[in-house]
């Protein structure tokens, strides 16, 4: 007997129609009647009357639905059995981020409430985020600008402007500058998965603007290293900017340009332990600062 079959079938049985049932189970609905049509044909046995807009259970299919009823509650009472027992969350949880700053305060609420749990966390540019999780080499991720995919579960956690930043004593440190006098600028930019650097170049491009890089870099630490030495402008999210008595803010007139950010898990690891406790953590603590 194949489990996952067995839940397709039930969510169709349940939910009346393979749209719904998909939509129930965050899959695609050709998946999940093509693991209908699997369970039937290795059974040799019609267990849906398929209609335009519905389905209707055979008389096998009727039997079966009494059956993965009683199994799937029998399931959920193993579960709230073994959730009540057992013993504090152990084990890691592996969170990639372009920036951790985001996510202070949420690890140390997360760290008080499962101290046995091993946290890791590494940096990496949006897309490679996203790349990391779908490799399962994270639980979570951190990333800018993200729409929402039919594969990941995502929780807002707001905007931040895009500034510039300057060596202190530079030519343009402290100024608020236009957006089309920064095709003027010595540039240092971000590697292009930064979707810092997309969302300033695509501003760019909708006002005509052309940005001239004079170099670019790997990563926001390196890239706030090369602009402290005096080597031109960089753009980071005003979130991340921090305290570093090299560098100084530059406004772009006017704030337009916003930098949302998201934790984000794969739909599918939706029921491990700890991400689905970190996911708590997170949404714990944007209700404490609503």
């Amino acid at each position: 007997m194949n489990y996952t079959q067995i839940r397709a079938f039930h969510a169709v049985a349940s939910h009346g129609g393979f749209s719904r049932a998909a939509a129930a189970l965050n899959q695609t609905q050709p998946s999940l009647s093509e693991q209908v049509r699997r369970l039937e044909q290795a059974h040799d046995t019609l267990l849906f009357l398929r209609q335009a807009r519905s389905v209707q259970l055979t008389k096998a299919g009727e039997a079966l639905f009494v059956l993965t009823k009683r199994f799937f509650e029998a399931e959920a009472a193993i579960s709230t059995q073994l959730t009540e027992s057992r013993a504090a969350l152990t084990g890691r949880l592996r969170i990639v981020a372009d920036s951790a700053r985001h996510i202070t305060p949420i690890l140390t609420r997360f760290r008080r409430r499962h101290p046995g749990v091993f946290v890791s966390v590494t940096t990496a540019n949006t897309d490679d985020v996203l790349a990391i999780l779908r490799r399962y080499d994270a639980e979570v991720g951190v990333v800018g600008s993200q729409s929402p995919a039919s594969d990941l579960n995502l929780i807002d956690l707001g905007a931040s402007p895009i500034v510039g930043i300057a060596a202190v004593g530079s030519p343009h440190a402290g100024q608020t500058l236009r957006l089309d006098a920064l095709g003027r600028l010595p540039l240092i930019m971000r590697e292009g998965g930064s979707r810092t650097r997309r969302l300033l170049e695509d501003a760019a491009q909708r006002e005509g603007i052309a940005l001239v890089p004079v170099a670019e870099v790997d990563g926001r630490e390196a890239m706030r290293e090369v602009v402290a030495s005096g080597a031109g402008v960089g753009f980071i999210s005003k979130a991340e900017l921090g305290q570093d008595d090299r560098l100084s803010e530059i406004e772009l007139e006017g704030g337009a340009l916003l930098m949302p950010e998201a934790v984000v898990s794969l739909k599918q690891r939706s029921d491990v332990p700890v991400i689905r406790a970190f996911l708590a953590a997170v949404r714990e603590s944007i209700d404490s600062t609503a």
